[in-house]
Order: C-alpha cells, then structure tokens, then sequence
C-alpha cells in the first residue's frame, strides 16, 4: 500500500458497540476513523430494542479503549453490576462515545458498495495497492464517495431478520401479510403496541429466548384488565423436550433460567398453546383478513390477528459484492471463524477470542466484526467484538504482536439468545442484538492465548 493510501481514514460501517469501538482502538493507534451510521444517532439499531434490558452487566459493556477515549471529558462508567437497557446503554454510553469522536461519525450515511478503486471484483493488477472506494447514500436520497485505506463492516445484522418459512425462503402470501408481522419483540408499555396484542391473538414462530420473551410478555399482557382475551400460539420447527426452556431454576444463570420458566408458565397456564414440528409453508387470509398458517406437511392452523416471526437474523453483504470475501457456506462467517462459533458446538462463553487472524479475507484490509462477523450464527458475546476491533486496529498500526495476543478472559459457561425480559436485575436478559451475560467475571489484560489469533 502507497504512502498516499495509508494517509486515508479507516472507514468504520456503523456506529453500534463494535463500531466505535473500532474507531476508538484506531485513535488510540493514531489511525484516523471515518465512522459510517446509517441511522441518525449512534447505537441507531440498539434503540429499536431500547424496551428490552440485557443480562450484560455494564462492567461488560464497556470497552477499554473506548473507556480512555471517554475519560477525559468527565464520562463515568455507570455501577458495573447493574443490567442496562437497550435504551440505557445507547444513551449513557453509545452516544458520548459518538460525540467525543464528534466529525469523524457520520449520521444519514447509508453504505451502498464498497470496491477496490479502478479494480472490479474481478481484477487481479495491484489489486492490493490500491484504496478502498466506498459509496454511500445521504438519507434524502445524495449519492457520496469516499477512499479508505481499509474498511471494518460492524454494521450487525439488526436490519435482516430471517424469514418466517422454514426453507430459510419468505413462505408463500408472507409479504402479503407483512401488515400483520412483527419481527421484533414487542414494547407492551407502548400504547399503540400494547393496543395491537390486546385481545388478540398471535402467532409466535422461533425456539430462543427472542420467543421466550415475547411468550412472557403476551402472557402479561393476557392477566391484565385491557388484555383479556390476549392469546398465543407458539409455533417450533422441533418438539418440545427437556432443553425447550432451558435449564430453569438450575440455570447458572438465574436470569436466562426465570425467562424459559415464564415462558414455560405461559404455556403451562393456558395463555399460549404449543405447536410442535411445524415448518412454515404458506400464509392465507381469511375473510376477515385474519392470517392463517399452514405447514409444509399440509396442516393448516387456527386464524390468528397478529404474528411475531422470532427466527433470527443474517448479515446483508449486499453491499460488498464486488469484494473477495472468505465465508464459510453455511453461516456466513469469516472461513476460519466459522467451526469456533457453530451453534452446534458452541455457546458464547465456549468461543474462546480472536482476532485478526480470524477475521482476515482474501481481500487484504477488510473486515468483517461484531454481530455482523458471527453471520447466521445466533450468539454473541460484546465483550468478544471488543477483543476483535483490538487486534484489528493493532494490525493496521503495525503491531502484530499485539494484533496476536488475547487480551481477554472469557468464562467457559455462557449462553447467548434472545431478547431480555423482567426490569429487575436479577432476571434481565439478552437482546437479540448480540450481547450476552456472562456467569463469571471477565478479564482483561494480557493473558496466554488459548489458541493464536493469528495475523497476516
């Protein structure tokens, strides 16, 4: 890379956790961030969920770096042990971070492509000496381009829920009735969302603690004096068996254990009925505009007012065609990312922390992190997106000792999922934003590595 380029700022997508976070490592290595956000305040997708507490305390919500970037204007880490929620940690902590960065964040700024200048997807030619160009969109509709000497995507997955069909495809009639689904879990103490379950009654689709939540809530909403009649079908591609609601009251974590047992109630008490094996095939409306789901093995079930489809998110890598991404076929996540974090091995608490050697491409100097570098993976730890932006910017200053060494100690136990419930402490759980508690304390600090986080 010339002189020229290395001048050029480090574009950052997004302005969420892992994304100032990576703008404020870069600082800290005299790289000069340009952060992207597509939304018109930090932490844009963090406020969409800003109802929900998480099972993060804030002693693992905060990054290092971006701590020392905060402290000299009087910024305080509000008490360690205490739960916030979406809307707190956006607030107390998001935003002053994105001010202190003040012209180097960017609002209104939506990504539309990012390219090697000159060089299509194709090209082989200087390929790597050449900057990055990236386009994007003011949010009246103004085209802009930029050139960067690399670019980190932490724009997450947030805005790319999966579909409800179990084919991983929308099922059939299902954009004709987006008028009736919800793909987030609902805020009840807003009165215009708390008028739209009253009485109803809705379809849940999704096994995680997403589910879990929106079971609990609508339960809630369902012994209250303007919810009667509220009822919920809870719809699960597999059957329900000992693991359905978690470990309850033997959870390590008491928190995730009060979620599935509320939800367990919810069932139990006759305020949601369970349907088993069903994959979605096909929404219908009858002739009262009621939506009514039939399976891919034919059945077709009760008429329901509302559906919540809870079936996770995927990355949009729209925008990054014309890069050479290494994905792994499945998950959609970095190559030699993908085994550590397969949901069918690991929990948040088993992926032990990486870095650039991880996150590294066969386009040299670009990077996919946080949520966003998990892909279809489910769990995510906010502390492990910390850990990454780290060793990332190390890499870009040229310190690949430090790009190499774990700085972080994670807990062997942890479980990520789904969306938080109770506003006490003690039962606060995840968002399906991509943070997650942790049952024992983390560590930070130069520690061995369990495995090379390797470096290019």
């Amino acid at each position: 890379m010339s002189e020229t380029t290395t001048e050029l700022p480090v574009v950052v997508i997004g302005a969420g956790p892992a994304g100032l976070a990576a703008a404020a490592h870069l600082l800290d290595r005299d790289i000069t961030p340009l952060v992207l956000e597509a939304g018109p305040l930090a932490g844009a997708a963090v406020r969409e969920w800003a109802h929900v507490r998480l099972f993060s305390r804030w002693g693992e919500l905060v990054d290092p770096g971006a701590e020392k970037l905060l402290a000299p204007t009087g910024w305080t880490r509000p008490a360690e042990d205490t739960y916030p929620s979406g809307g707190d940690w956006a607030e107390l902590y998001l935003q002053p971070l994105a001010d202190v960065l003040g012209e180097q964040v960017r609002y209104g700024a939506r990504v539309t492509g990012v390219s090697r200048a000159g060089r299509d997807r194709i090209v082989d030619a200087d390929r790597d000496t050449q900057p990055f160009v990236v386009h994007y969109e003011n949010a009246d509709g103004h085209e802009h381009r930029l050139f960067a000497r690399a670019v980190i995507d932490a724009s997450g997955t947030w805005s790319t829920p999966s579909p409800a069909g179990g084919s991983g495809l929308a099922a059939l009639g299902e954009k004709a009735a987006a008028d009736r689904i919800a793909h987030r879990v609902p805020d009840l103490k807003d009165p215009a969302v708390r008028a739209r379950y009253a009485g109803k009654r809705t379809a849940v689709i999704g096994s995680g603690a997403s589910a879990f939540t929106a079971l609990a809530y609508l339960a809630d909403l369902a012994t209250s004096d303007d919810g009667r009649g509220t009822h919920a079908t809870w719809i699960l591609r597999r059957g329900i068996s000992g693991s359905t609601f978690g470990g309850g009251e033997a959870d390590q974590l008491p928190a995730r254990g009060a979620l599935g047992l509320a939800a367990k109630a919810a069932v139990d008490g006759g305020y949601a009925d369970a349907v088993t094996g069903f994959r979605t095939d096909a929404f219908e409306r009858d002739g009262e505009g009621r939506v009514i789901l039939t399976g891919e093995d034919g059945r077709r079930l009760d008429p329901v007012d509302e559906v919540i489809v809870l079936t996770g998110f995927r990355p949009d890598l729209s925008f990054l065609g014309e890069l050479r991404l290494g994905l792994d076929e499945r998950l959609q996540a970095p190559v030699a990312l993908a085994p550590l974090i397969d949901p069918n091995q690991h929990s948040c608490g088993t992926v032990y922390p990486h870095g650039v050697g991880e996150l590294s491409h066969p386009e040299k100097d670009v990077y996919l992190v946080g949520m966003k570098s998990y892909g279809r993976a489910p769990t995510f730890l906010a502390m492990t997106g910390y850990e990454q932006v780290r060793s990332i910017a190390a890499h870009l200053a040229g310190d690949q000792e430090a790009a190499e060494r774990v700085e972080l100690t994670l807990p062997e136990t942890g479980v990520c999922g789904g969306a938080g419930l109770f506003d006490e402490p003690v039962a606060a759980e995840e968002t399906g934003g991509g943070c997650c508690a942790a049952p024992a304390t983390l560590t930070i600090g130069a520690v061995p590595a369990p495995a090379s986080s390797g470096g290019c």
